[in-house]
């Protein structure tokens, strides 16, 4: 897949910076959910998960480290050049999680032989919700269906915002 090149403004949704992919840029990417790519924001090379915005585009947040290696601020137009990656990273599973996969060895094994897109999937159902009951049932969901032999959580819509922080009914917050 070529290089896909654009400029951009760095924005904030609550303490988050955020850069939204145009909708002409998102619409090069091989998937309206949730992508993985690699490439330069202003020369500076990265790698992050592109979150789907709920309406068709992409985004990911700008950390304090990538943001300092790039010397931008939220305000500032920047250059990006991403490749959609072809192998994915396995993610970061969250400590409710972990616990969970640790304690039944016929989940740990499903999740094992899962692929790291599975795992991406698995994670973000979990936590796109702010309430800690509805999180904590959801583990448990995944948990089951993963001993019943599912790889992938059901009924997902995998094009929608699932990060709660910046996202309400799927869709990424109005931006500021």
């Amino acid at each position: 897949m070529p290089t896909i090149t654009f400029k951009t403004t760095l924005l904030t949704i609550g303490s988050w910076t955020i850069l939204r992919l145009p909708k002409q840029a998102s619409a090069k990417l091989p998937s309206r959910g949730m992508c993985m790519v690699e490439g330069k924001i202003n020369d500076v090379p990265f790698q992050t998960p592109l979150e789907p915005d709920g309406e068709g585009s992409h985004w990911f947040r700008v950390d304090a480290t990538l943001a300092k290696k790039a010397g931008v601020h939220a305000g500032d137009t920047v250059t990006l050049a991403i490749e959609p990656m072809k192998e994915w990273p396995n993610p970061t599973v969250p400590a409710d999680l972990k616990k969970a996969l640790a304690t039944n060895k016929k989940v740990a094994q499903v999740w094992e032989d899962i692929t790291p897109i599975a795992r991406w999937d698995w994670i973000r159902w979990i936590r796109s919700t702010n309430n800690a009951d509805t999180r904590k049932k959801r583990i448990d969901v995944a948990c089951s269906k993963m001993t019943s032999g599912m790889k992938r959580p059901c009924c997902f819509n995998r094009s929608m915002c699932t990060e709660p922080k910046v996202s309400k009914s799927g869709v990424l917050l109005d931006i500021k």
